[in-house]
């Protein structure tokens, strides 16, 4: 490997910035959250699950727990983070995205964001992995 690349990868800021990067989806989707309670609860109400309110919160902390343990591996509990935000995503696909439910083309949709979502998961397992080395 070339040694600035090797530089690269070793260097804290660029660690930082990648876990960074990797949890933006989920801190965006909290703020996002905050912002629009409301409507975040109207949205899982329309899933029909119950106690939509406590659900949005549990996300809400979820999503910004999370992300803030990884981005900052605050006590080394970074893994921990990934966790929490690899078992949320795993989860939503059934909660939130069940394609086999769905007719066609709604289902080809759905699946596209369920196999987005298994990306995900895999790349907070490397997270994971990462922040244990």
């Amino acid at each position: 490997m070339p040694s600035i690349i090797s530089d690269l990868l070793s260097a804290d800021w660029f660690n930082v910035a990648a876990r960074v990067v990797l949890t933006s989806f989920f801190w965006i989707a909290g703020i996002f959250g905050i912002a629009k309670f409301g409507m975040m609860v109207k949205v899982i109400e329309a899933r029909r699950l119950p106690k939509p309110a406590a659900i949005v919160a549990a996300m809400i902390v979820t999503e910004l727990g999370g992300s803030i343990l990884l981005i900052t591996d605050y006590r080394s509990l970074g893994w921990l983070g990934a966790g929490w935000l690899g078992v949320f995503t795993f989860l939503s696909i059934p909660l939130g995205h069940p394609f086999w439910k769905y007719p066609p083309p709604k289902n080809m949709e759905e699946f596209q964001i369920a196999l987005e979502h298994v990306a995900v998961v895999g790349g907070l397992m490397c997270a994971a992995v990462l922040t244990t080395l």
